[in-house]
């Protein structure tokens, strides 16, 4: 049984592995908290959500609107889709519970039937709250994926289906014997064990009386004869042993089905928890438009940050820029004008539609990629051999290595550990041949000479941002199509901090004389 509620023709691997680069997009885009809000405490949750996003870069257009259509289905039947978890949830801990664990070390045939045959009973308990969830409510689902499980639900979970196990299990507890066949071999030493079926139906008196008769020989141990009792044990699991593989393999057939449940099913919790806190919070979302690989397409409106509003509980400024049949996106202007957040933004937008979950924003569409790498500044590290600048170049040689082309690179105030001259020259050989390679490429800068360089080529591929300014200085946090200026306005942040400290001073002064 497959759940096919990630993928159309196959399930999830948990056990994949993360990216490379994971520890610095998880630094970069603060996507820790991202994490926390889906997870709610719940590590096996972040696990799965974590996965999925990281492993979204190999989805196609086709699965990330799969995957949208699931998640639809979750957010109007938000209460179903919570109880199928928890059923699978409750499910998976069956083997555990039953010390499943231990008897995989046991070589008692008998011990082993006995065990699972409990474990199965259970599961089939399970299986039939998961049918009965089916049957109540499958037409509340529009989407393939739901549809293509609870129509496997349907036909494989059948009523002749949960009577035939019944009936297996309930012989498999051997209560009246256990009935085996044999042949002799060489020696006369017994060969071919194999278990024989009981008699469903008591026969009648007169059937007993007239039927005609095998002939039976029959012997008794005597139960002080611990040689022979060892024995008859002996015969017994030679007779059952070929049943016990099978019996066991239903048991992890069975469970693996519900490990896969509980897998994908925790990704769209993940995204229910989330949802849940934004629409708390007043923010939108929207299921983004993605488009191919080969297209150079990024157009959106109202695009926050959204571990900035889950962080802070209120909403914030979003933005709303076409970059369509744009490769380059240079974003310069004030200090603490919302940059960094913006470029963030891209990175977070991009990874959650890839995964096929929602997007911060009221409208988003962007072509896929193979790969979404950052290159931030970092802070001053006393336990560096070399430079700054060494660091950021070693930093940027390790991502050239792995990068695909078509993938998105975003730079935050990179080489910027340098002189104005020597970093813009820098920054401008390695985005030219980023560019070359098809790589779409945003870079947050105050190097003028580096922005306005590109600026002055007028390419018809590259867009200008800038943070906007009001005239008194006050920052709106919004970015707009403009021209690189020469000034990041560092005189604001002065003026905020050390002006109103000499002001507050001299208030303090006076009240005090």
């Amino acid at each position: 049984m497959k759940t096919f509620l990630m993928y159309k023709d196959h399930d999830f691997d948990l056990q994949q592995e993360l990216p490379w680069n994971e520890p610095a997009l998880t630094r970069d885009l603060e996507l820790s908290t991202l994490l926390k809000f889906m997870a709610l405490g719940d590590e096996f949750l972040s696990e799965v959500v974590k996965k999925s996003i990281f492993s979204s870069l190999n989805a196609g257009p086709d699965t990330i609107l799969y995957r949208q259509s699931i998640l639809k289905d979750c957010l109007k039947n938000p209460v179903i889709v919570r109880d199928l978890y928890n059923i699978s949830v409750e499910a998976t801990q069956t083997k555990e519970n039953n010390r499943w664990n231990w008897l995989l070390d046991q070589s008692d045939p008998s011990y082993i039937i006995s065990v699972s045959v409990d474990v199965l009973q259970i599961f089939l308990d399970w299986l039939k709250e998961i049918r009965t969830v089916a049957d109540k409510h499958a037409d509340k689902f529009e989407s393939e994926g739901f549809r293509t499980l609870f129509a496997m639900v349907k036909k494989e979970l059948d009523d002749s289906y949960f009577t035939i196990a019944q009936n297996h299990l309930h012989r498999l507890k051997f209560r009246k014997g256990i009935l085996i066949s044999a042949e002799l071999g060489k020696g006369c030493e017994g060969t071919n064990y194999i278990l024989r079926k009981p008699p469903d139906k008591k026969k009648g008196m007169m059937e007993r009386i007239f039927l005609q008769k095998s002939p039976i020989y029959t012997f008794r141990i005597d139960a002080r004869d611990v040689e022979g009792n060892r024995a008859l044990v002996a015969l017994k699991n030679k007779g059952i042993r070929s049943v016990t593989n099978v019996v066991a393999q239903s048991v992890d057939h069975i469970d693996n089905f519900f490990n896969t449940l509980r897998i994908e099913l925790a990704f769209y919790i993940g995204c229910l928890n989330l949802y849940k806190q934004l629409v708390q919070i007043g923010e939108p979302v929207c299921f983004p438009l993605p488009t191919t690989i080969n297209e150079k397409q990024h157009s959106f409106n109202g695009l926050y940050d959204i571990c900035l509003a889950l962080t802070t509980k209120q909403k914030v400024v979003g933005n709303a820029v076409n970059a369509n049949n744009k490769a380059l996106v240079i974003i310069t202007g004030a200090n603490e004008g919302g940059k960094s957040t913006f470029l963030r933004s891209i990175g977070l937008a991009q990874l959650m539609m890839q995964c096929g979950m929602f997007t911060p924003a009221e409208a988003f569409s962007a072509n896929v990629c193979d790969g979404i790498f950052t290159h931030f500044k970092r802070e001053e590290d006393v336990t560096m051999k070399s430079g700054k600048l060494d660091e950021e170049l070693e930093r940027m040689s390790e991502i050239v290595d792995h990068l695909r082309s078509k993938s998105i690179l975003l730079f935050n105030e990179s080489f910027a550990a340098t002189n104005e001259r020597e970093g813009s020259e820098i920054a401008r050989q390695i985005t030219s041949g980023l560019l070359d390679k098809g790589i779409k490429v945003f870079f947050v800068t105050h190097q003028y000479e580096f922005a306005y360089g590109y600026y002055d080529k007028k390419m018809e591929n590259a867009i200008f941002l800038r943070a906007d300014r009001k005239a008194d200085g006050t920052r709106t946090f919004k970015l707009i199509d403009g021209e690189p200026l020469q000034t990041s306005y560092g005189e604001d942040l002065y003026n905020r901090i050390f002006i109103k400290e000499q002001s507050s001073e001299s208030i303090s002064t006076e009240l005090d004389g």
